[in-house]
């Protein structure tokens, strides 16, 4: 393994961590680990990590953010 997937892996790995005990948001854990939120609920799915309802709610297609105009 080169130096360079060493770094990618423990980021990774970190950003799992974080994000499993709350600490990091999605958006947050995948800007640790350099990949997409998308990228980022696919690897929290191969380690059987659930993702948290407050993001859940924000991806459903019926949320229209609330407007203060």
């Amino acid at each position: 393994m080169n130096n360079r997937t060493t770094m990618h892996t423990h980021a990774l790995t970190t950003a799992l961590t974080l994000y499993r005990s709350g600490t990091l948001s999605l958006t947050q854990a995948a800007h640790r680990a350099g990949c997409s939120e998308r990228e980022m609920i696919h690897v929290l799915g191969k380690h059987g990590i659930a993702i948290r309802e407050s993001f859940a709610s924000h991806t459903s297609p019926d949320n229209t953010p609330a407007r203060a105009d």
